[in-house]
């Protein structure tokens, strides 16, 4: 072997390698941000069903509260606008990223709502 095919297989092993290094450098981020909406997901469902739950026993109780630790970075937030007869519960959840403890806007990955009627 030449030099000069050295050089010319050592560039096409280049040209193939990066856009390759690429490709999988960003299923890897997109990974990460289906897992972390999947996380939210979850949480957010959990959050909700366990305020369908409280409303039950209690429908008159306030059941809004700020950003609240759901566990390994992720934070929720509840929005609770009570009327006589039903009210309108909003659950945002989403991942930390910059770990004040604090749910920003740029950080809610699901906003859920539902209408929740007097038992």
């Amino acid at each position: 072997m030449t030099l000069t095919e050295v050089v010319v297989a050592s560039a096409l092993l280049l040209v193939c390698v990066v856009p390759l290094l690429k490709a999988l450098t960003l299923a890897r981020i997109q990974d990460r941000a289906i897992e972390h909406r999947s996380w939210s997901l979850m949480l957010a469902q959990r959050e909700l069903e366990w305020v369908r739950a409280r409303c039950l026993r209690d429908y008159d109780a306030c059941y809004r509260a700020g950003s609240q630790a759901l566990g390994e970075g992720y934070l929720g937030t509840v929005a609770d606008e009570q009327e006589r007869d039903l009210r309108t519960v909003t659950v945002s959840v989403g991942w930390d990223r910059n770990g004040d403890g604090v749910l920003a806007a740029g950080e809610v990955e699901v906003n859920l709502t539902a209408r929740l009627a007097r038992p």
